[in-house]
């Protein structure tokens, strides 16, 4: 079962048709195109809308890094682009990217969307109170703010089908981690908990998320896999400024990690999926 379950995560590492593989790098090769959909602020990883993938990926929108950043310093959002998508067990990159004309890529124009909320909705930054929420476990059980009331606990967000080795499954690695860390402590880094807020709560329940939180060890005393209705999770993924779209059959995304401390208060949010385990410690025993 748990085979079954995670074979979207694995999926990079079976798949063998149209690829190419760099026996130096152990990376899979994908040449496909695309559109440039957006930056990050300081143009680190670049949102590309790509083209369907047969047998690999459909199409979606998901951001991307290169390790030559000459190669996209010149692009602007709405240029289309072919490159080459490299994948390892653990990171992937793009390569090869060149300009091309926009009509010989195949997506569609992006719908707009309406604007978000600016209530509860608001993005939250560092300092402020962690909004309540109520979620369901992956043992069935309810959860709340008020469930971890008195313990710093580090919040992030995945999906069990996610196939991208640097995006959930690192993440989720990174808490197994923090977990053993946790386990092994004293003080309030003993004391800290863990919590994974499934972004697919139409595919995540507790029951597929029990599965998913075995294959990763986790202890449910320490480590928590939480999912909800799709309100509850639009509002927390809203909260957090958690890009979260269906494409295709699968899910296109954004990440952030965040602390909050034992008065649950945001002490720290990290972006993307740069963060480490020792960082996210660091900032834990900072609290004492």
């Amino acid at each position: 079962m748990q085979k079954i379950l995670l074979a979207g995560c694995v999926a990079l590492a079976l798949l063998s048709c149209g690829r190419s593989t760099n026996s130096d790098e152990r990376a899979d090769h994908y040449d496909t195109r695309g559109v440039v959909r957006g930056f990050s602020p300081d143009r680190s990883t670049i949102e590309i809308q790509h083209e369907n993938i047969p047998d690999f990926m459909p199409s979606m929108t998901m951001p991307f890094v290169t390790r030559d950043p000459k190669q996209i310093a010149d692009l602007r959002t709405g240029d289309a682009i072919s490159f080459r998508m490299a994948v390892t067990k653990k990171d992937f990159w793009i390569e090869n990217v060149k300009k091309i004309r926009r009509e010989d890529v195949n997506v569609a124009e992006p719908k707009r969307t309406s604007p978000v909320s600016a209530d509860r909705d608001a993005r939250l930054t560092e300092g402020d109170k962690m909004p309540p929420f109520t979620l369901t476990n992956q043992n069935g059980e309810r959860i709340s703010l008020d469930t971890f009331h008195g313990n710093s606990l580090v919040l992030t967000f995945v999906f069990t089908r996610c196939p991208v080795p640097n995006f959930c499954p690192r993440m989720s690695n990174n808490f197994g981690e923090l977990q053993e860390t946790i386990k092994s402590s004293t003080g309030t880094l003993a004391n800290a908990r863990l919590l994974s807020v499934t972004l697919d709560p139409a595919y995540d329940t507790p029951k597929i998320l029990s599965d998913y939180a075995a294959f990763h060890h986790a202890d449910s005393k320490i480590w928590s896999f939480a999912t909800g209705d799709e309100k509850e999770i639009d509002s927390l993924t809203r909260a957090f400024s958690v890009y979260r779209q269906n494409e295709g059959g699968t899910i296109s995304h954004g990440l952030a990690t965040a602390l909050i401390n034992k008065e649950g208060r945001i002490d720290k949010i990290w972006r993307g999926n740069a963060w480490t385990p020792a960082e996210i410690i660091k900032e834990i025993q900072a609290q004492q």
